[in-house]
């Protein structure tokens, strides 16, 4: 593990142990602890005689707490009650304590609720798209301020909002955020956070130059150009979930930073975890880094495009068609190498091995988010998620079931909206509105039981409470509130 001095919660002995010994249920709850000593003295302590470790951190540590965000549906409608969960879910500025492991943020943020404790990336965007409909546009501007802060620290926005999430990224989404804002405002309002965009462009295009075959963190080279993959520059466990990461290893019969790294690859693609990634059967054989997911091209294409258009817009033409041949040649690889005619829907490629994946998942929707698909290509993936993806509560995220929470039963907030916008721009407005309106229907009827906004739902029928996962179903919750919203904005 590298050294994550001087965080005794983060890295040594006393990590270790509350780890291994499982003090706490979640992984997490000890890395988020704030420490009330300094941290050389807690090292010092440690271990000493008549000691108790569970005692030993509470007196140490301030413990992370969840905001309480339950309701009683039948005193409220739902979207009243996301109005108000607004409150608990929007934090201020954030100036770090010695020792704590949140990273600083100059402008206010939304996080997602119950575990999630801070600012997540690409969970930010969908949460914006809500908080637009409710005219929070102030708040919109300080994620966007947020993460051009965070890109000129770290080159790229984390993960997460905090340390352990600063080797890898999330779904790049920054340039729909500022889309999103320059909607609203206008493009002048977007403009001064373009230097931003375009080094976060260029941390997912390290190695662009790189041979066919050959691979360099977040690139794989092909003939004629380039595509992207998932990645983590740390191969080890994860801190966060250290304790699940050390049993998987034990389990599998494969090389151990091979393991981490592609279970981490799985988190920086925000599908962690699914059979997506998967060779086999389960989880011990991921193989994120061998994969070129569509979504990811689709998201960059998206990128690409934005960054055109910001610069035609500011007189740069000479860069702005840098940047439209730099999407034309991904969209000519990804219909080479993802697209299947006869299947007409996109798959993941496998890379190392020159073929596409077998996995059908519901990435196939986001080249029609970004507009890379021809109108072909959406006719194809809009029958297909018709014939093969659509249950009672919406659409479901893989065709497997798995155990995993990206898989079947269960539908995610993003995957519908991006479905939906996808569908609607390509003339398919009838599916998207079946669509969105079974996904609200679902989010309504789940409220109206339980009086809280979930993480993941079952679309399939039920309960419609989400299922699997490394930890328990969360509240809350961010980006299901931004798309509950947003929908029916969307179409009326």
């Amino acid at each position: 593990m590298p050294s994550h001095a001087p965080y005794p919660q983060l890295d040594g002995p006393l990590f270790e142990m509350v780890q291994h010994e499982g003090v706490f249920a979640d992984s997490k709850t000890l890395v988020d602890c704030v420490p009330v000593a300094d941290p050389a003295e807690i090292d010092e302590r440690f271990g000493q005689r008549d000691f108790d470790l569970e005692r030993f951190v509470r007196n140490h540590f301030l413990l992370p707490e969840d905001p309480i965000t339950g309701t009683d549906p039948s005193t409220v409608s739902m979207e009243w009650y996301i109005d108000e969960l607004w409150e608990y879910l929007i934090r201020d500025p954030v100036e770090t304590r010695e020792g704590e492991t949140i990273l600083e943020l100059p402008h206010r943020s939304v996080i997602p609720g119950g575990r999630f404790r801070e600012i997540y990336y690409w969970d930010s965007y969908f949460a914006a798209e809500g908080l637009a409909v409710t005219g929070r546009l102030d708040l919109i501007e300080e994620l966007a301020a947020n993460f051009a802060s965070l890109i000129e620290r770290f080159g790229f926005v984390p993960n997460g909002g905090r340390v352990y999430y600063t080797s890898r990224s999330n779904p790049p989404l920054y340039h729909r955020l500022l889309d999103l804002l320059a909607h609203r405002r206008g493009p002048e309002a977007v403009l001064e956070y373009l230097p931003a965009l375009e080094r976060e462009y260029e941390f997912w295009m390290d190695g662009v130059g790189i041979k066919a075959g050959d691979s360099h963190r977040r690139t794989v080279g092909f003939k004629g150009g380039v595509l992207n993959r998932y990645w983590d520059d740390d191969p080890s466990p994860r801190v966060e979930s250290y304790r699940e990461d050390r049993e998987l290893a034990a389990f599998a019969d494969r090389e151990p930073e091979r393991l981490y790294r592609d279970v981490r690859a799985a988190c920086e693609s925000g599908w962690d975890f699914s059979s997506r990634w998967f060779a086999g059967e389960g989880i011990e054989s991921i193989r994120t880094t061998e994969l070129v997911p569509v979504d990811l091209n689709a998201f960059l294409y998206g990128m690409e495009y934005s960054l055109a258009g910001w610069h035609e817009h500011t007189g740069d033409g000479a860069r702005a068609e840098k940047y439209r041949k730099r999407a034309i040649a991904r969209r000519g690889l990804v219909d080479r190498y993802c697209w299947d005619d006869e299947a007409g829907f996109y798959f993941d490629h496998v890379w190392t091995e020159r073929e596409r994946s077998d996995a059908w998942t519901l990435a196939a929707a986001v080249p029609l988010f970004t507009g890379m698909a021809s109108q072909t290509q959406a006719d194809g993936v809009a029958r297909t998620l018709e014939e093969r993806f659509l249950r009672p509560g919406g659409l479901v995220t893989t065709l497997t079931e798995s155990g995993e929470q990206w898989d079947t039963p269960n539908g995610w907030a993003p995957l519908q909206w991006m479905a939906v916008v996808g569908l609607a721009g390509y003339g398919h407005e009838e599916l998207a509105t079946e669509i969105g309106g079974r996904w609200l229907d679902l989010n309504r009827s789940v409220f109206e039981e339980t009086g809280q906004m979930l993480e993941k739902y079952d679309v399939t029928g039920g309960t419609g409470e989400g299922l699997g996962g490394e930890y328990p179903l969360q509240y809350g919750f961010g980006w299901t509130n931004g798309v509950a919203l947003a929908l029916p904005n969307l179409f009326y």
